[in-house]
């Protein structure tokens, strides 16, 4: 009965991924079977998490975040747990050795959103790796499993790929994460006067980022290569289409790649990938 207990709560994960995000969970559908429910299980743990901050307004997110904090402790600890996103989320971490470091500085940048609305560069460099990168290097342990040599070897990259797709979600949502949570995350960037000069500089540098994730995505296992391909094209997507609006737009509405085209992307990266074209 352990064994339905577990598939129920990783089930629970893969859920939530489906619900919150259709190009992560379409991406992760293309993984080989054997990665996808890890994954499933690194997601949920870190969108619940970013719930806490950003959507339960009411409440006491300080105390809330605090409590899941510990409970991700004890379940991790204790190799068990009743929160199914926990229960799901410690297994990973117990048979792929995800280092504790990566989870604290995770949940570290998770309580920076309840303290700073404005970020300072250091500040900002901090955030972006727990909030970000780390999530990456988290999905790097289960895709190089047993295999830390080629870890050490694409750890850059891959915090390089979830910095990109950071920084292209904070453009994104610039308009409701300034007028519902009042943030700016772009050291230096004023929203009320923000310009095309602050929009070209910030596109330089996830220009960088994008370049320098796509050479380690080639070197991936091949059972995660193209899901992880796939996420970068529709990344680099959304990000060409915020490059083609003016900084006026993209603070008035969140600009998003359309199903439709998605799907487009979805059948041109997979002929890509079959005549190893990328």
């Amino acid at each position: 009965m352990m064994e339905m207990y577990n598939e129920v709560c990783q089930e629970c994960s893969q859920h939530i991924t489906k619900r919150y995000s259709t190009s992560f969970s379409m991406g992760i559908r293309l993984f080989d079977k054997r990665f996808r429910a890890p994954v499933y299980a690194i997601y949920g743990f870190v969108r619940f998490a970013d719930e806490i901050v950003d959507t339960f307004h009411g409440y006491e997110k300080a105390n809330l975040l605090g409590r899941f904090r510990r409970e991700t402790y004890q379940a991790i600890e204790e190799g068990i747990s009743l929160n199914p996103v926990l229960q799901a989320f410690q297994q990973v971490v117990n048979q792929y050795g995800i280092e504790r470091e990566l989870i604290d500085a995770f949940l570290d940048s998770m309580e920076m959103d309840l303290h700073f609305h404005t970020y300072e560069d250091s500040l900002y460099k901090k955030y972006i790796y727990g909030s970000a990168e780390v999530v990456g290097l988290m999905c790097l342990r289960v895709f190089c499993k047993d295999d830390d040599a080629m870890y050490q070897r694409l750890k850059a990259s891959a915090c390089s790929l979830g910095a990109a797709f950071q920084k292209i979600n904070f453009l994104r949502d610039m308009k409701s994460d300034f007028d519902e949570r009042g943030r700016v995350y772009f050291p230096g960037v004023d929203f009320v006067q923000f310009a095309e000069t602050d929009k070209a500089h910030i596109e330089t540098d996830i220009k960088q980022d994008f370049d320098d994730a796509l050479a380690g995505i080639v070197l991936l296992p091949k059972g995660v290569r193209f899901g992880v391909y796939l996420a970068y094209v529709y990344y680099v997507n959304l990000f060409k289409k915020i490059k083609g609006a003016s900084a006026a737009h993209v603070k008035q509405e969140r600009i998003r790649v359309h199903d439709g085209k998605k799907m487009i992307l979805l059948f041109s990266s997979a002929l890509r990938n079959s005549l190893n074209l990328f």
